[in-house]
């Protein structure tokens, strides 16, 4: 019997090894939103690998339309634009409201990855801050458009406006017609101001840059978000 108890107990720790291995599986199989090599779907909740697949959506058309095409979303994809470092070839519309506010003006193209990301941040930021806020929804968002082949203010680099990564987002108007901008509403105080603060901070772990009035004078009147690709996947929230 002593010449078996070596066994027994590498047989015991390999039980709990598999036992644990199995749970990890489930664990992973039931939280896809948490595991990078999980498909992404728009019915998951937001997870610890929601803003690296987001971010991935960026230099994968394919994937990034398909995964719109299994939420069964209306779209029009909008054509090629630009050559070199200025193109675009995600440019879409979604159709209908029904995962993100109406668009004005509708032309607005932003790529498919700040779509997915912008459907997001409609569903688990814009509209139950609009609720607790104001009690009623947002039904539209203004923008200053998506697309533009233009160097970053002040540097070399161009901006994620070069190939529609980039959206710019002014104003939201409520159920109720009421617009809140961010060019006279930014001022803290009233609830108009945290509003617009909460879906800034919330917006955070969705886009690789977001860019407010706090970051400086040429973002005073919008919101600049853009799923821009860094080392590690870090963030940039201004």
């Amino acid at each position: 019997m002593t010449s078996l108890r070596p066994y027994l107990i590498w047989f015991a720790i390999a039980v709990v090894l598999a036992i644990g291995a199995i749970r990890v599986m489930q664990w992973v199989r039931d939280h896809p939103e948490h595991f990078p090599g999980a498909r992404f779907e728009f019915s998951q909740p937001q997870g610890w690998a929601t803003h690296r697949k987001l971010m991935n959506f960026a230099s994968d058309d394919a994937a990034c339309f398909a995964a719109f095409d299994r939420a069964k979303a209306g779209y029009e994809r909008r054509p090629v634009v630009g050559t070199g470092q200025c193109r675009a070839s995600q440019r879409m519309v979604l159709t209908g409201n029904r995962f993100v506010p109406t668009m004005r003006p509708a032309r607005a193209a932003p790529g498919c990855a700040v779509t997915a990301a912008m459907v997001l941040w409609n569903r688990d930021v814009v509209q139950p801050a609009a609720q607790k806020y104001f009690g009623q929804k947002v039904v539209e968002l203004e923008n200053l458009g998506a697309y533009n082949c233009r160097k970053i203010a002040g540097r070399e680099a161009l901006s994620q406006h070069s190939t529609a990564n980039a959206i710019d987002i002014s104003a939201f108007i409520l159920a109720d017609g009421t617009r809140i901008t961010l060019i006279n509403d930014w001022t803290p105080g009233d609830k108009r101001g945290e509003f617009l603060r909460e879906i800034r901070d919330g917006s955070c772990d969705l886009f690789s840059t977001v860019l407010s009035p706090d970051h400086n004078e040429a973002h005073a009147n919008h919101f600049h978000f853009d799923m821009a690709a860094r080392t590690a996947g870090w963030s940039v929230c201004r």
